[in-house]
């Protein structure tokens, strides 16, 4: 190897995925406040944010993977693990390391929570439906324009 030729780092952009984890984790934690809340019109807004910041973290961990596969390592965390134990890595890099595994972890573990904690929701909101769309004799009370779509009887007058 070239003496003056730079060493891949796998580690480059650890603390970048750091902040983007811990970004993540504070999204996961204010939709669940919500869910809990009930309020449903902030989790539009709350999505859109943690389909970026999961892009970006997707983004950050493929090029510490490609970096791993140019140093002869396995592209997965089992490879940057091992890199890590075969470079003498640096304390602090292992303490990222460490938290930004312990926040996959919990990231995952609030998006479990905030997944049943959605169903709830969808079950609760697919319950009330089924009341308003009971099996009345002669059709629904409503038509999807809204407007009434029960039959009604007629009396014919009869003059003679």
């Amino acid at each position: 190897m070239n003496a003056s030729a730079p060493q891949i780092n796998p580690a480059d952009s650890l603390s970048e995925e750091h902040k983007a984890a811990s970004h993540l984790i504070e999204l996961l934690k204010r939709e669940q406040t919500e869910l809990v809340a009930a309020k449903i019109d902030g989790l539009i807004d709350l999505s859109e944010k943690k389909s970026s910041a999961v892009s970006q973290m997707m983004q950050l961990a493929n090029t510490r993977h490609r970096k791993l596969a140019s140093a002869g390592f396995a592209s997965s965390e089992k490879g940057m693990q091992d890199w890590m134990k075969s470079s003498a890595a640096k304390p602090d890099v292992k303490k990222l390391w460490a938290e930004l595994i312990a926040y996959a972890r919990s990231a995952k573990e609030l998006n479990r929570i905030n997944g049943i904690l959605i169903t709830k929701h969808m079950m609760r909101n697919q319950t009330a439906l089924n009341v308003l769309n009971v099996n009345v004799p002669g059709g629904n009370f409503y038509g999807p324009d809204g407007q009434s779509t029960g039959k009604t009887v007629s009396r014919n007058l009869v003059i003679g």
